[in-house]
């Protein structure tokens, strides 16, 4: 589906541009430039860019996209550009929603399913998948690697290089409660008093998702209502007309259609999540970054039963 891989290889994009710019301003720039292939993108005169074309291949062929999503994500990696840290476990669902579950709202659209109830599934799921990924992220950005040599930046231009500083991106609400400092871990890295405690705090609002999520698709799979309202309903892109009546065969029908794209995300962070548990959420234990050898057959299985 030419629509999955752009949505893909947009993502990828812009999770890129941190690491192959010299500064945030730079940064900023390159996401304006995104801004601008997507307007091209929708008016069908996309520039010389794979993603664009892929997009504007897509939408000539009469299907519909949103133009407003693909502008969330960008306009929510921009300003993380400079400021990479959360103040609270809220803004960091904020950000997850407006990543993570955008782009799965992106990929539902495309197949086409309009239903709130499959956005209502995904919003959880994209969260659970952006905290976890914030949390893997926890020892790479605390002690970033050498600068990317790879930057197209042409040298001689007075651009400053850019500064390899750690940064903690744990939410600073979760840190207070536990204890847990800055500079202590720039110090002692895994071994900062409070740091496990933080961590299973925000996994914790991890997995309380994926498990919303399940006992959602519980009772969509014995006819019943969802069982809380979705709390995004009514805004922009959000708008269901009467799909908002419980409908119980279009529930179910529109689970069948939509459990390749949440089965994903679904499976590979719960398996993430299990694995922290048994490190003790050990969130510098080499072993969170291993391949997980398990995650095809207990895809494989989860397919056979649809479940998440």
């Amino acid at each position: 589906m030419p629509a999955y891989m752009a949505i893909r290889a947009f993502n990828i994009e812009l999770a890129r541009i941190p690491d192959v710019v010299s500064n945030p301003a730079i940064g900023s720039m390159r996401m304006q430039a995104w801004r601008q292939f997507i307007d091209a993108a929708f008016d069908l005169r996309p520039p010389e860019e794979p993603v664009a074309l892929l997009l504007a291949s897509y939408m000539r062929q009469g299907f519909k996209l949103s133009k407003t999503w693909f502008k969330r994500v960008i306009d929510a990696r921009d300003q993380k550009l400079s400021h990479p840290g959360f103040g609270s476990v809220a803004e960091l669902e904020s950000y997850a929603e407006a990543t993570y579950s955008t782009l799965l709202y992106l990929t539902l659209s495309a197949l086409p399913v309009h239903s709130v109830t499959m956005d209502h599934l995904a919003s959880h799921i994209g969260k659970a998948a952006g905290i976890a990924a914030v949390l893997r992220g926890v020892p790479l950005l605390a002690f970033p690697g050498p600068p990317n040599h790879h930057s197209n930046n042409p040298a001689g231009l007075g651009l400053p290089s850019r500064e390899r500083r750690g940064v903690i991106t744990l939410p600073l609400d979760v840190m207070s409660q536990s204890g847990l400092r800055e500079e202590t871990v720039f110090r002692q890295g895994g071994k900062a008093d409070g740091l496990q405690d933080a961590v299973f705090s925000v996994a914790t609002r991890a997995s309380d998702h994926l498990i919303t999520a399940r006992t959602m698709l519980k009772n969509v799979r014995h006819n019943k209502a969802p069982g809380h309202e979705y709390e995004y309903i009514g805004e922009q892109e959000h708008q269901y007309d009467d799909q908002v009546e419980w409908d119980e065969a279009g529930a179910s029908e529109e689970y069948k259609r939509s459990y390749g794209v949440l089965m994903g995300p679904s499976i590979s962070t719960q398996l993430w999540l299990d694995r922290l548990q048994k490190l003790d959420f050990d969130i510098f234990s080499p072993k969170l970054h291993a391949p997980e050898w398990k995650l095809p057959f207990v895809a494989w299985w989860k397919s056979r039963q649809t479940r998440l």
